[in-house]
Parts: structure tokens; sequence; C-alpha cells
């Protein structure tokens, strides 16, 4: 075997492994709605105004400009958010946001003063979602941050203990996101125990027990 060519096989092997890995590296649990948001330290409403590639790392940052709509959370944090920092590479979990065209919910930890977010963390077009996770950022989810939501992969799952919701959309034929990640926050009641709560109209609010729906 000619060693030119032995040593270019190894090359394209090693590189097409080096591609796999990047492409593949991003990997996300599912999460709630409510727990992106009591999980993160910044939720804003923000329309990307314009990006630029910082040089740092091997694949680079991008900061996102954006115009702040509304903060609902991270107020103590950042006063007003201006940047947005995420990794240039999707493989790398980075998020890729469109310029002048959408309004977005972005969420986010702070570190040194400045905002990240990647795609682990819950980054949507505001249209997209319903109007229960809208309410939800606006207060819902806040009065639930002392709640756990437990996921149920497979049956039989139960809550075990009073500030457990069981979170079901994984069974569901639909796929996620499901019903209770659309139309549910977990809230706590009386006495430290919390349930699946689904605000409608003033003629349809109803509470209902943690193992529903």
């Amino acid at each position: 075997l000619n060693p030119v060519l032995y040593l270019v096989s190894l090359l394209f092997i090693f590189s097409t492994l080096h591609v796999n890995q990047l492409t593949e590296g991003c990997s996300c649990a599912l999460t709630h709605p409510q727990d992106a948001f009591c999980n993160s330290d910044i939720v804003i409403r923000a329309k990307v105004v314009g990006k630029k590639l910082l040089r740092d790392g091997p694949f680079g940052t991008m900061r996102y400009t954006v115009k702040q709509m509304k903060m609902y959370k991270g107020f103590e944090k950042v006063q007003h958010v201006q940047h947005i920092y995420t990794d240039a590479s999707e493989s790398l979990c980075g998020v890729k946001f469109d310029i002048n065209k959408y309004q977005y919910l972005i969420t986010g930890r702070v570190y040194d003063g400045k905002v990240y977010t990647g795609l682990c963390n819950l980054n949507e077009r505001w249209e997209r979602l319903s109007l229960s996770q809208k309410k939800g950022i606006n207060h819902r989810y806040q009065l639930g941050c002392n709640c756990r939501i437990k996921p149920c992969h497979y049956l039989p799952c139960f809550v075990t203990s009073k500030n457990e919701c069981l979170w079901t959309d994984m069974l569901s034929h639909f796929g996620y996101p499901g019903y209770q990640s659309r139309h549910y926050a977990c809230i706590q009641q009386k006495e430290g125990y919390c349930s699946w709560y689904r605000g409608m109209t003033t003629r349809d609010k109803t509470t209902i027990n943690a193992t529903d729906p």
C-alpha cells in the first residue's frame, strides 16, 4: 500500500469522525417551559436587530444585538439586555436567530454581566407560544418555581412528594411539545401542595389533580 495513500485515508477517517462528533455534539434533555423559566437568570422578549462573530475559541462566539421589548425575569442581574451571546456553532449548542424578523422569547444565564444562551435554553418566536405559555411567562411560572415537574417516560409513574407535578407529555402519541407543556403550569397551592393549573377565561378556570391530564 502506498504510504501517501494510507496517510490520506487515515486523515479522511479522522476528519469524518471529527465532523460526526461536532454535528452530534449538542444534546438537550426535554424541559417543560416552566422549568426553563425557573432555571434561567434572564427571561426577555426581544427583537434581534444585528449580529457579529467574535473570534474567540475554535468556532467563535456569536454576539446578537437585541431590542428588548420586555423583561420577565432577571431585573437584579441586568438592568437592560442589549447583547445575547451564544456559540457560533450549532454543534456546540449555539442558537441562530433571524435578524429584524421576529420577536423572540429568549432565556439564558448571566456570566460576568453578559447574557449567554444556547439550544438547551428556551428560545422561541413569540408568536409560536400558546396563550397559556405567555401567561406563564408573565407571572404563573414564577408561582411554581418551588414545585418540581417530574417527567414520566414510561408507565407506571407516580408523584412521590407533595410538591411534584407529573409531566406525561412524553407518553403522548403527538410528541413533544405536548399538551401540558403548551397549556399547563405547575403551581403551588395551599400547604405546599403543587398541582397542574390551566387558566382560561373567567368561566373556565380549573385546578386539576397532580396526576392529570
